[in-house]
């Protein structure tokens, strides 16, 4: 584990924040495989969410009564010094830079249009990335905004993403990179109503049962698909029962993907 380095630009760890998370785990539990465990941190104990023998994200209980949402964290040299760039560049620091004990360093941060992303420095690095992510693990992320354009230069100052845009059926869609790897997309698709944010995708070896499953499920629904995203893969959306969103996606293989 001491070997391994900060990867910065990557989205490292997800967590599901809500008021009522048995209900999430339960949710998740027959519809992903995800199971829960138990990781004590001073006077409280964090759950982790598993997929497999892979720690992927946690869930938190909020202070305040919320709808529940996912909150991903992203690898900076820096913590502190990206949350002073993150305020510089017009966002807002929600909570400031601090130490987690033997896990690493965090602060939580808005962009100019709200969507919420968690600063993040691991004390035990990174994983390396993989070729291919195996199911039940986290792969994307996705910020939907009402302005595409402050958001790409908001994150290019804070997190040093470049990025490479491109037509689709929904519009320009904009890929952000660090070091030449894709970790994510920002796009102008936002529901009425819904507040801007980042929506995490998860691999599903079988995107249509994935659905038939959420839809088994009370207090769950299905809000987008299952539908293909030509030359990408089969993706759909669903909302848990505390109200958060995540997407499920069959990726193409890598030399199939946008050859259509």
């Amino acid at each position: 584990m001491s070997d391994r380095k900060p990867i910065p630009g990557k989205f490292r760890w997800f967590e599901l924040v809500a008021k009522d998370v048995k209900k999430a785990q339960a949710f998740y539990g027959e519809v992903l495989g995800w199971r829960v465990e138990g990781f004590p941190m001073g006077n409280f104990t964090y759950e982790m969410i598993y997929a497999g023998d892979t720690m992927i994200g946690g869930y938190m209980v909020p202070e305040t009564d919320t709808s529940g949402h996912w909150i991903a964290y992203v690898t900076v040299d820096d913590v502190d010094a990206a949350a002073k760039a993150a305020a510089d560049a017009g966002g807002k620091v929600l909570d400031a830079p601090a130490d987690i004990p033997t896990v690493g360093r965090s602060a939580r941060i808005a962009d100019p249009q709200g969507a919420e992303l968690c600063l993040f420095r691991s004390a035990n690095g990174d994983p390396p990335d993989v070729e291919n992510t195996p199911a039940g693990e986290f792969f994307w992320n996705e910020l939907h905004t009402t302005d595409p354009v402050k958001a790409l230069a908001f994150y290019e100052k804070v997190l040093g993403y470049t990025h490479e845009t491109m037509e689709s059926p929904g519009g320009k869609y904009h890929v952000v990179s660090k070091g030449g790897v894709g970790r994510g997309g920002i796009t102008s698709h936002l529901p009425p109503g819904t507040r801007p944010h980042w929506l995490p995708y998860v691999v599903s070896n079988d995107v249509d049962a994935t659905v038939a499953r959420a839809k088994r499920q009370s207090g769950g629904a299905v809000l987008v698909g299952p539908e293909d995203i030509p030359g990408i893969g089969r993706f759909a959306v669903l909302r848990d029962p505390t109200g958060a969103t995540l997407a499920v996606m069959k990726p193409l293989p890598r030399e199939k993907m946008r050859s259509t």
